[in-house]
């Protein structure tokens, strides 16, 4: 048996309990003692929403770990029954589901900043992905808005036989960065719930340059526009992308409508370190130029939109990956 996708499961943390018992020890759980003076951890489990992170086959046991945790960071901002769903590749015909229950609860500086999370892994060979919806259905509280984050999947069609989650979820968020090209063109049941982790990472770039562009007049900054450029580094593609989609609205908004040329490019010269780039262009030589190095954590903005030369320099950094996370699923 290939025991690659089985190590994913057995690398997350867990207690392994009957699939079709889930329910009763998830609420068993609960019931046990708590801390003198603790209270009871059930007093404390003011979940918000659902949340399914499902693992795509590529998954590494390592890389499982990671964004089981990292959904356990996000838990503990926003309490919520999270479920991971892991597909076991190479299953043998007839083999069970396989599920696992860990429970944990964040102290604050006092009693009442406890909270307290659960979560759910549910392991399952290809045979029966088709019966995986029905499963999740039975786990999620109902009462709660669901919301579906897919890391690292290989197939945008494999993803979109998962119709129930699709189309409950409040959010669907996958990084561009991990998944195939057509991610964000597949015709996915409801586009206007999906979210992209490479555009959520730029929350601070997009902050630190609205606040810079707030400042000019919306029609000096689309008057004469000729061209909108966006050089990233390799490992920043995806970044990139989103920062020129970005940097398009906005100068709708501004009043633009002469369709400017757009174009994604490398950066000039042999930088290694992540770095991001945007350029406006004008007729008459004006310019808006502005260059982030993510590994010193400064940006340089550097203009020309008639009025003489201006230079200025800013920190700046990407969204950790909790943050980010947050939002894609919220915001």
């Amino acid at each position: 048996m290939n025991r690659g996708p089985v190590s994913v499961f057995d690398a997350l943390p867990g207690i392994e309990v009957p699939v079709g018992g889930m329910r009763r020890a998830l609420e068993r759980i609960w019931e046990s003692d708590a801390p003198p003076g603790a209270g009871a951890p059930s007093e404390f489990r003011a979940a918000q929403l659902n949340l399914v992170l499902h693992l795509g086959l590529p998954t590494s046991a390592a890389e499982a770990v990671a964004q089981f945790e990292l959904a356990l960071r996000f838990a503990q901002a926003h309490p919520c029954r999270a479920i991971t769903l892991v597909p076991l590749a190479d299953a043998p015909a007839g083999s069970p589901m396989r599920a696992k229950l860990y429970s944990q609860c964040y102290l604050g500086g006092s009693r009442g900043d406890m909270s307290c999370t659960e979560a759910l892994v549910l392991a399952y060979p290809q045979e029966t992905r088709g019966f995986v919806s029905d499963q999740v259905s039975t786990l999620i509280d109902p009462d709660l808005p669901l919301y579906y984050w897919a890391h690292r999947f290989s197939a945008c069609r494999k993803i979109a036989d998962y119709q129930y989650l699709l189309r409950a979820a409040r959010r669907f968020v996958f990084d561009s960065a991990l998944v195939p090209e057509e991610a964000l063109t597949f015709p996915w049941p409801r586009p206007e719930a999906v979210r992209d982790l490479a555009a959520a990472r730029l929350l601070h770039v997009r902050q630190l340059l609205g606040q810079h562009l707030a400042g000019i007049e919306p029609a000096r900054l689309v008057d004469g526009l000729e061209r909108v450029v966006v050089r990233a580094t390799p490992g920043l593609r995806q970044e990139g992308r989103a920062l020129l989609a970005w940097a398009l609205a906005a100068l709708r908004r501004c009043g633009e409508t002469a369709a400017p040329a757009t174009g994604m490019q490398a950066p000039i010269g042999p930088e290694t370190p992540p770095v991001l780039e945007l350029e406006f262009g004008y007729n008459g030589g004006c310019y808006f130029r502005w260059r982030a190095d993510f590994a010193m954590g400064a940006a340089g903005f550097d203009s020309d939109l008639g009025g003489g030369r201006q230079l200025h320099c800013a920190p700046v950094k990407l969204a950790s990956p909790e943050i980010a996370l947050g939002e894609a699923l919220l915001f």
